[in-house]
């Protein structure tokens, strides 16, 4: 799709021009090791450019998932949280967010907003590695009740967060790979060689890992 294009264009410029993208050594969330690190944490302190990407991500949302295959609409804490509140706001549809940790006290609750069984979820998160966020948030929503079969991100960093969810029954919609990310931001010459390398390299280190096998039941 052109428009889809246009847009990863426009992210990959956003990442360089405001710093989201980084390189050294960094530990992410998954507690994983990594040579760069992509930090949208930043993009709402930038009013037209989160504007922009909210768009981009609802325009995602309707071309390949539908805004009438879900009900309700989940952030992931906590970098989500802000782009999927955004997008439920434009869809007209109601906002939900899944806790981080569960509260101690009133009705201790992990998912805030309202939720009823059977209701269609779609989970928007900023980006994935391993998928361990967003399988979290869908056990939660699932065992509420929900039906929750997509989830929704901007960049893959191709970690094996798509088969991760895969086997779980949730189909991951991205913008693009950090692969597709490199090529274009290595085209434009706004990364180096030896940074355009080191992403890919992380991503055929993680191709080559192997992956984790199901406990054998007793």
């Amino acid at each position: 799709m052109a428009w889809m294009d246009e847009a990863r264009r426009y992210v990959c410029e956003v990442l360089a021009k405001h710093g989201a993208l980084q390189f050294g050594i960094f530990k992410l969330t998954s507690g994983k090791m990594s040579p760069y690190y992509v930090d949208l944490r930043i993009i709402p302190s930038f009013p037209k450019v989160f504007k922009r990407i909210c768009e981009i991500y609802l325009e995602l949302a309707k071309d390949t998932v539908g805004l009438d295959t879900f009900d309700r609409i989940a952030g992931i804490p906590t970098a989500g949280i802000p782009f999927a509140s955004v997008i439920a706001y434009q869809a007209e549809k109601p906002f939900l967010y899944i806790r981080e940790e569960a509260k101690p006290h009133g009705r201790e609750r992990s998912i805030e907003g309202i939720l009823m069984p059977g209701e269609r979820v779609l989970i928007i998160d900023d980006l994935i590695t391993t998928g361990k966020s967003i399988l979290r948030a869908a056990r939660i929503l699932r065992g509420e009740g929900a039906v929750v079969d997509n989830a929704l991100v901007l960049l893959d960093r191709e970690e094996g967060g798509s088969v991760a969810l895969s086997r779980e029954g949730i189909r991951l919609r991205s913008l693009m790979s950090i692969t597709d990310a490199a090529q274009i931001l290595y085209a434009r010459g706004i990364i180096s060689d030896e940074n355009y390398k080191a992403i890919l390299r992380q991503v055929k280190r993680a191709s080559l890992q192997p992956e984790p096998q199901p406990k054998s039941q007793p």
